[in-house]
């Protein structure tokens, strides 16, 4: 590089142009001694003559000076150049900023930490354990009842404890009383109940949740038939509805057989024999339950406990039941009713796809398969019955009725009208009619829930298999039956539209 070339252009460079806030540090670092004769010609202007005079006579004298609106711009920045924007990541002053280590202290810890919210327990084991009022109430009825008692109750004292305390229908006493004493030392004292009772959150359960766990076995999360013999056997001692039977075991036994197949019959929904909490809550026992302490008459509960109804099971069984075996066969069955059946229909109760039977002996059905039978053949509206007759027509088991199906049950007894001379229907008539009762979803074949849909379900099974009633129904007021149809039918979807 020519160095007297430079100097020679060194004196017309104008001050100004050393203002630029853009310039690059590059073109300022090429050699010292440029930036030394820049400095030089800075000293050697009359105006950095007066500017140092000033600063050197206020530090004299000790004034505060701010002359720096004097300098030139570039002598006003850091000691270090502006840096370019392109260059800044790998620029010297970054790296030695980025030497030191970053904070450790997070802006997010600043902010106050929320309490934590307490959850309060929602789910117990075994229990919601009672309020404290709750719980002193009834302590305060237990110490009453077990004042006299000091040394605890026998199983005939037990029943007050039952019914005032415990809110629970008399005949359940001696169930409660195993219950707490499994030892069977005949007695429960105070601090037992106060432990199986209070302590075991029994207290605050629901009427189905107490009863559920009084009579289930210990381990069993489900009521077998079994477990409800406790309870009959208190009813037959001490209802007075059913005292004359107290001097008949026999019937005593039958009695307490029916009142258990009938409860598993309409509550047992899945048909296992292991009735549930669910169950148990779903159905009418609990209320029928608690009515048999409030009357005496026993026929007057008509869901399960009325002797009179067991009366017309029993007889019925017991004259189908020629050699009086406790079984019955397809040819006892068959006169049901005055031969009202067809054999179509006993054909497939027999081959037991409507429902397994208990009965050991094949080919024959025990009296607990006939109190199946009766209860859906006597009451063909309920729903265990519609779906035990909707298996029976069901021929492939495919979930919907078909014409075809109906029609094979319709053709014995269309052939039984014509035996007794009575005017034969064609069946095309008869479908128009069943279609027009039902009104299924579609028009060639009938579900299950098209049959709970209707009041008039039960005519439809009457109509295929049981000439009797098929007969007795025809008698009546078709337009009357039509009315009644349509209301129900209204009522049914409107109910199921309120629950949606």
């Amino acid at each position: 590089m020519d160095i007297d070339g430079v100097d020679d252009d060194l004196h017309i460079l104008d001050p100004e142009l050393l203002q630029l806030p853009g310039l690059s540090p590059s073109p300022l670092k090429p050699t010292s001694l440029i930036a030394d004769d820049l400095f030089s010609q800075w000293l050697s202007l009359p105006e950095t003559a007066t500017l140092v005079k000033s600063l050197i006579d206020d530090a004299k004298s000790g004034t505060p000076t701010n002359k720096s609106k004097n300098l030139p711009s570039v002598f006003l920045s850091s000691s270090t150049p502006p840096l370019s924007p392109r260059s800044s990541s790998g620029s010297p002053r970054f790296s030695r900023q980025r030497t030191s280590p970053p904070s450790l202290h997070s802006p997010l810890r600043s902010l106050k930490e929320p309490k934590r919210q307490l959850i309060p327990q929602f789910y117990y084991q075994h229990g919601r354990p009672p309020a404290k009022e709750l719980k002193e109430q009834c302590l305060s009825m237990v110490d009453q009842v077990f004042s006299n008692y000091i040394d605890g109750l026998h199983v005939d004292e037990f029943k007050s404890i039952t019914k005032q305390v415990c809110k629970l229908p008399s005949f359940l006493s001696p169930a409660l009383f195993r219950k707490i004493d499994p030892n069977c030392t005949d007695i429960v004292t105070r601090d037992a109940f106060i432990k199986y009772w209070i302590d075991g959150n029994m207290l605050t359960m629901d009427t189905a949740s107490q009863i559920y766990n009084i009579l289930r076995q210990q381990g069993c999360s489900y009521l077998r038939q079994a477990d409800f013999k406790p309870v009959l056997d208190e009813l037959l001692a001490t209802h007075p509805g059913l005292e004359f039977l107290r001097t008949i075991s026999e019937f005593q036994e039958r009695y307490a057989e029916t009142v258990i197949y009938r409860i598993f019959y309409y509550i047992n929904r899945s048909g296992t024999g292991c009735l549930t909490l669910r169950e148990l809550r779903r159905g009418n026992l609990i209320a029928a339950m608690q009515q048999l302490d409030e009357e005496d008459d026993i026929n007057k509960i008509i869901r399960y406990f009325s002797y009179e109804h067991f009366y017309v099971i029993y007889c019925k069984f017991w004259e189908l039941d020629g050699d009086h075996d406790c079984f019955i066969d397809k040819d006892n069955l068959i006169k049901y009713g005055n031969n009202a059946l067809t054999y179509r229909i006993v054909d497939r109760i027999f081959s037991q796809i409507p429902r397994k039977f208990t009965s050991k002996v094949e080919g024959k059905m025990s009296y607990e398969d006939f109190v199946y039978f009766i209860l859906a053949e006597e009451d063909k509206s309920s729903e265990p019955s519609l779906e035990y007759w909707f298996k029976c027509v069901d021929l492939d088991g495919n979930g919907v009725i078909t014409s075809n199906e109906m029609q094979f049950f319709f053709e014995e007894q269309l052939h039984r009208m014509e035996c007794i001379t009575q005017e034969a229907v064609l069946f095309s008539d008869i479908l128009c009619q069943i279609i027009d009762m039902i009104g299924p979803e579609k028009e060639n074949c009938i579900t299950l829930q098209d049959l709970k849909g209707s009041k008039l379900s039960a005519n439809v099974f009457n109509i295929l298999f049981n000439l009797n009633k098929f007969m007795a129904f025809e008698t009546r007021d078709p337009f009357l039956i039509r009315q009644v149809s349509l209301a129900y039918q209204w009522s049914f979807y409107s109910t199921q539209e309120g629950k949606k």
